[in-house]
C-alpha cells in the first residue's frame, strides 16, 4: 500500500455479516501495524481507548487521539493503522435507514459517558453476560452515538515518503526544533520546494502542522496520566505556564481543567 512501505500489515476480520445492529471488536494493534485497504458492507465507528490511530480515505490521512472517533459510512475504501502501540475499539453499526447518522466520513468527539460504555460493552462482551443486558447497551451506544459531536479538528497526514518521514520524526520527538531548511537538507530539496509540497498534501504549513501535533500529543498524554511538568518538556516548551498558554489557546480552558471535564 502506497505510504505504508515500512509497516506491518495485518489481516482483517473475515466477517460476512453482523450478528446484532452493534457489534464490538476489540484487539491490540502493534506500533505501525495497519490494515490493508478494504471496506465493509456495514458502517464502522473508529475508535483507540489508548493511543492513536491513523485512518487513511481515498488520500487523506486522519490522525485521531482517544478523545475522537472516526464515522466511516459503510462502502468506504479504507485503512486504519497505529502510530504507537493503540487499543484498539471498533465498532461495527449495521446500515439501516433508521439509524440517522452522516451520509460521510466524519471525526466525533467521544464523551466520558460513551467511552464507559464502549468499555463495558467489552467487558460484558468477555463476562458472558446475558443477551438482554448486552442489547440494553447496543441501545444506550446507539442512542449516544448519534449525539455525539463532529469534531472538525484532526491531525492530516501526508501520503509520500519523504514528507512522511517529518511527521513521523516530530510525532515521535515533537521537541524537534528543525527548521524547514534543514529538514530540506535531510531530504535534498529546497525549503521553498518542501512548503510548497507540505501545503499541497496536507492542506496546511508545516509550522502549523507542527502547531496542531502539539495540541494531539498533548491530549493523547494527557489521557496516558502524564503530568503538565512532563507534557511541556516534552513538547520542547521552556515552562509549563507557556504550554498551558498555548493549551489554553486552543482548548478553551488548561490542560487540568480539559482532563477533569
Amino acid at each position: 500500500m502506497d505510504g505504508y512501505q515500512n509497516w506491518t500489515i495485518v489481516d482483517v476480520p473475515d466477517m460476512q455479516s453482523l450478528p446484532k445492529v452493534i457489534y464490538l471488536r476489540s484487539q491490540h494493534l502493534a506500533a505501525k501495524h495497519v490494515f490493508p485497504m478494504h471496506y465493509h458492507h456495514w458502517h464502522q465507528l473508529v475508535y483507540a481507548t489508548a493511543g492513536s490511530l491513523v485512518v487513511t480515505v481515498d488520500n487523506s490521512w486522519y490522525v485521531i487521539t482517544p478523545e475522537q472517533a472516526m464515522w466511516l459510512p459503510a462502502g468506504v475504501w479504507h485503512t486504519t493503522g497505529a502510530l504507537n502501540d493503540t487499543a484498539f475499539r471498533n465498532l461495527y453499526v449495521a446500515d439501516v435507514p433508521a439509524f440517522k447518522m452522516p451520509d460521510r466520513c466524519a471525526v466525533f468527539t467521544v464523551s466520558a459517558f460513551f467511552r464507559a460504555l464502549v468499555i463495558e460493552l467489552e467487558q460484558a462482551q468477555e463476562r458472558a453476560e446475558t443477551e438482554p443486558y448486552i442489547d440494553q447497551l447496543n441501545a444506550l451506544i446507539c442512542e449516544q452515538l448519534i449525539r455525539l459531536p463532529i469534531q472538525e479538528f484532526y491531525l492530516p497526514w501526508p501520503h509520500s515518503a519523504n514528507l512522511r518521514q517529518i511527521c513521523e520524526a516530530l510525532y515521535a520527538d515533537p521537541a524537534d526544533a528543525r527548521s524547514v531548511d534543514e529538514w530540506g537538507q535531510v531530504l535534498g530539496a529546497s525549503a521553498r520546494t518542501l512548503t510548497r509540497r507540505f501545503e499541497k498534501e496536507v492542506g496546511i504549513s508545516l509550522r502549523n502542522w507542527r502547531y496542531r501535533l502539539r495540541v494531539f500529543r498533548a491530549v493523547e498524554w494527557l489521557c496516558a496520566g502524564h503530568s503538565v511538568t512532563e507534557i511541556a518538556l516534552a513538547l520542547g516548551y521552556a515552562s509549563p505556564s507557556a504550554f498551558t498558554y498555548m493549551f489554553r489557546q486552543e482548548m478553551g480552558c488548561a490542560p487540568t481543567e480539559w482532563l477533569a471535564r
